[in-house]
């Protein structure tokens, strides 16, 4: 079923059409999973089922990777708008929202995150408190992306809060990311936007296993690295340098160690636009049902 806004595809993934702000009230209507592959990331379709079953599932794609735009346009002589998910989160942060008690969780990946977010809430004036913030786990990566058992909403138990015990929780229930203390904090708060910065590929994971365990329908936003660079947890990136896709310069310099080896990953990604185009690429080792 095609989306209910318009759209451009490229490797299978339909992408937004239109502004930050359009997709953000779409979200804030609807709900559902927002994603924005980053180069590296569309390398995964073809790598990691697991991500590639995430990305298919989400609801709103946006095209984040001023590579794979770029690329599009030489390669295909195709014209894909880039949204960036820095401008996304910033449109979110302008939505009416953001401005309401609760409205907004934060998922982060450190205690030095979550005090920088915090910071900025207070700098910023927007109503965000400790208890709207979440340090994940450490998740495990299995092999199968099991359902989840219903929560039971009738029985109060103690959450794991420990981060040792909540991984222990998603090893034993082997989930490919899963983390039932999260679950039942978002379903006791109920927040309307969930953002989640965790870092690349296993938010989109996380992402989508939420959304198929909540027993309501919030935004959640797999955006990249962004909420850290408006909060001060990541390099600031100026809206110019992310304007004219060079962000990921600023990042490089920041953490060569860390990226370099994501963005030479991302070499293959001219190749699978050459030969897929529109199409989802196949899985690495997989043939085609057309093929010998």
């Amino acid at each position: 079923m095609s989306p209910p806004f318009p759209t451009k595809r490229m490797l299978g993934i339909d992408f937004f059409v239109g502004t930050p702000a359009e997709a953000v009230a779409h979200i804030s209507k609807q709900g559902g999973l927002v994603v924005a592959p980053a180069a590296p990331s569309f390398i995964a379709l073809q790598d990691d089922p697991d991500y590639r079953r995430a990305i298919a599932e989400a609801d709103l794609a946006i095209a984040d990777s001023g590579w794979a735009v770029l690329f599009w346009r030489l390669l295909r002589r195709e014209k894909l708008s880039r949204i960036s998910g820095l401008a996304l989160f910033k449109a979110l942060l302008d939505n009416a929202d953001a401005s309401i008690p609760g409205n907004l969780f934060w998922i982060l990946a450190s205690e030095k995150a979550k005090t920088k977010t915090l910071e900025f809430a207070r700098n910023s004036g927007y109503p965000i408190t400790a208890d709207d913030c979440y340090v994940a786990p450490r998740y495990f990566v299995g092999q199968a992306f099991l359902p989840a058992e219903p929560i039971s909403t009738g029985k109060r138990e103690r959450l794991p809060y420990n981060s040792e015990e909540r991984e222990r929780g998603s090893q034993r229930r082997g989930y490919s990311i899963a983390d039932d203390a999260l679950v039942a904090i978002l379903e006791s708060r109920k927040p309307k936007h969930i953002i989640i910065g965790i870092g690349g590929g296993m938010q989109d994971k996380l992402g989508s296993y939420l959304k198929h365990q909540l027993t309501y329908r919030p935004g959640i936003y797999c955006i990249g690295a962004a909420p850290g660079f408006v909060t001060g947890d990541q390099i600031i990136i100026p809206m110019w340098a992310d304007r004219f896709f060079v962000g990921w310069l600023f990042r490089l310099l920041a953490q060569p160690r860390t990226l370099l080896p994501r963005f030479w990953n991302a070499r293959r990604l001219p190749g699978m636009i050459l030969r897929y185009g529109a199409q989802l690429p196949e899985v690495r080792g997989q043939k085609s049902a057309s093929g010998p």
